[in-house]
């Protein structure tokens, strides 16, 4: 055999034994930073905490989590759309947040802008302090119908899952409450264990640990069938008392700009779908906080995660809180 085959073959082995280019040959040079745009603490600084530990692990680099809330939810990402889109810093939250942004006004990007990596739906839970008079959902409807003086509602703001919560049940029943505003659900949820607001519609997430520590008592999931909580036992669906309430699924995830380079995208999509997926961790935290795990990306994670951003946008223009027309953006209405 002469030298030049010899040296063919040599080159041919060495790309045989390195194999089509890898997803994962994407590795951060540093720390990657990963924006929560709530206080800590709540459902999105929780469950992100959780998988920023499984990307450290993925890709062999620190995921560092930095809180910057403000404005429900769009400082922060407003701060990862403006950063480098080299896959250096990413946004996390909720998809019903991500998308409804350009509806009211505060950044311009839209779904279509960012690539979608969920991971958790985390229903909304109507909760008052142990000690009220309301026993059961019932009687709090019944109070929120009646009373002359808004009963008040803790909220981390106006995209928040409270405020979503609580415009759902509006459109179903003519009640008198304020919105108590705070910078994230977790900060909401203290102040209704405190006995500063008198109930919450935050997500079960973000109330679980004072369920089970029974500072609070769970009324009704907004949902159309029970949750069960690991601890406590299982919470009726709101829909028992009002048949006609619509819910959907509302997805938290990380958000890549979409024009990040492609083998960041193609990093994030592998990671996700042989590491995330399945991973008995994010399973197991899940379970134990009320929510259910279904670890999408892409295309599957923008129809996963669609209908509760409709049902946000839709019922922030149709109340006048938000300015701008879904349907500019592509936000399908609820049906």
């Amino acid at each position: 055999m002469n030298l030049t085959k010899l040296r063919y073959l040599a080159v041919a082995a060495t790309f045989a034994l390195a194999g089509p280019t890898s997803a994962q040959e994407w590795k951060p040079s540093q720390p990657v930073t990963v924006i929560v745009p709530w206080a800590a603490g709540g459902s999105t600084d929780t469950v992100t905490r959780v998988v920023a530990g499984e990307l450290s692990k993925a890709f062999g680099q620190n995921f560092v989590i930095l809180n910057q809330p403000g404005a429900s939810g769009s400082v922060g990402t407003r701060a990862v759309w403006e950063a480098p889109h080299d896959g250096m810093t990413m946004a996390a939250g909720a998809v019903a947040d991500l998308g409804a942004y350009p509806v009211f006004g505060t950044l311009d990007a839209t779904l279509e802008d960012w690539r979608l990596y969920i991971h958790v739906a985390n229903p909304g839970l109507v909760s008052v302090p142990v000690n009220s008079e309301w026993q059961d959902f019932g009687q709090l409807l019944e109070a929120l119908k009646t009373s002359e003086t808004p009963i008040t509602v803790s909220s981390g703001g106006l995209s928040s899952a409270t405020a979503i919560s609580m415009q759902t049940l509006e459109k179903a029943a003519d009640i008198n409450y304020r919105q108590i505003v705070y910078e994230g659900g977790n900060p909401a949820v203290i102040s209704t264990v405190s006995g500063e607001t008198q109930f919450t519609a935050a997500t079960a997430t973000e109330q679980v640990d004072m369920i089970r520590a029974g500072r609070l008592r769970p009324l009704a999931v907004i949902a159309d069938q029970p949750l069960e909580l690991e601890g406590f036992g299982t919470v009726p669906p709101v829909t028992k008392w009002l048949p006609e309430v619509k819910s959907a699924p509302n997805y938290f995830g990380i958000y890549v700009p979409a024009d990040a380079p492609k083998e960041v995208l193609d990093a994030m999509d592998k990671v996700w779908a042989e590491q995330i997926k399945d991973n008995e961790v994010l399973k197991k935290h899940a379970a134990e906080r009320g929510a259910l795990f279904n670890a999408l990306y892409g295309d599957e994670a923008v129809a996963a995660a669609t209908p509760y951003l409709s049902i946000n946008a839709w019922q922030q223009f149709d109340t006048g809180a938000a300015p701008n027309d879904p349907s500019q953006f592509g936000i399908p209405k609820p049906e």
